[in-house]
């Protein structure tokens, strides 16, 4: 008779989107979601979206998925990346600098609560009691991606992760949860620090900090994850329950999520053209980035497809 040990890590895709993929892992009742988007990897509306839709489905199947002809239940779900080196670069700031330039408080807002959306949603576990948020960073998490990963119940980031809030450089702030999250996860003052100086910190410092629970080596991060649900699946139970007085204790509630958002909304559209102007290097920057590592990985397919 097989164990837990020789199941663990096999899975098989559940859910495709154009901007994410789902897999489960039958053994643990573990969704791995794994964000893959098109071109620059920050949250476009299409990646927005499909995540949302998930977690809809997830909210509203009481924490279950469909999996093989059947319904399952999910004791965690797992916010990864398939880009490399990459979790999450943060707002469309292309797509920002677009409507601030219209002046369409409107779209903004849209977008702003969007993402207040599956904040929310993940602060409060898809409103399934039993069920255990992780984010697995590794590799960059800036911005909405440092905010994505702050939304877990635990943070599992490899050593060579950078993860940081540089919205102060063109004159913004993070508004999507950050502030509300560090208070909780660490304090006001650590939250303000991180915000105001736009630091970008590797992960070995936000480990020191306690912001990071676990610390992996390059290229283990899913050992990790595997090895913390394995440890504490006898105590699962206890250790939802504490993650559900967490948040009874310091909640983080819709209302004050939507009233940052409003604030951030005001202070986008205050933004002067030098301002505009450094955020628009800052995606210039993450294009040529991408731009790099797609022609770094052609000459190795290359070679990977004439050895075989």
């Amino acid at each position: 008779m097989s164990n837990l040990g020789d199941t663990v890590g096999l899975r098989s895709p559940c859910k495709t989107y154009a901007e994410v993929q789902y897999e489960y892992e039958p053994a643990t009742g573990t969704v791995w979601g794994y964000m893959n988007q098109r071109g620059n990897p920050c949250f476009n509306l299409g990646l927005l979206k499909d995540i949302r839709a998930f977690g809809g489905e997830l909210t509203a199947n009481s924490g279950h998925i469909e999996f093989e002809g059947a319904m399952q239940k999910v004791h965690y779900y797992v916010a990864a990346s398939r880009v490399p080196r990459v979790y999450n670069l943060g707002g469309d700031l292309a797509l920002f600098l677009l409507l601030i330039r219209s002046r369409d408080r409107d779209a903004l807002a849209h977008y702003a609560k969007l993402c207040i959306d599956n904040i929310h949603a993940r602060v409060q576990n898809y409103f399934c009691p039993t069920l255990t948020t992780i984010s697995l960073v590794q590799g960059d998490a800036l911005g909405g991606g440092f905010e994505t990963a702050l939304s877990s119940d635990v943070i599992v980031a490899e050593e060579s992760a950078m993860m940081g809030l540089p919205e102060i450089l063109f004159n913004l702030f993070p508004g999507m949860g950050a502030y509300s999250l560090l208070a909780r996860r660490a304090s006001p003052r650590i939250a303000e620090e991180l915000i105001l100086s736009g630091k970008i910190l590797p992960a070995t410092k936000l480990h020191e900090m306690g912001i990071i629970d676990v610390l992996a080596k390059d290229g283990e991060g899913e050992a990790a994850v595997q090895a913390w649900i394995e440890k504490n699946a006898r105590r699962r139970s206890g250790h939802q329950a504490v993650m559900r007085v967490r948040q009874q204790v310091n909640p983080i509630t819709r209302g004050e999520l939507d009233a940052v958002v409003d604030t951030w909304v005001d202070c986008a559209l205050r933004l002067e053209d030098r301002d505009m102007r450094m955020m628009s290097r800052v995606v210039r920057a993450q294009m040529e980035r991408m731009d790099a590592a797609t022609a770094a990985a052609i000459p190795a397919a290359g070679v990977a497809m004439a050895a075989g």
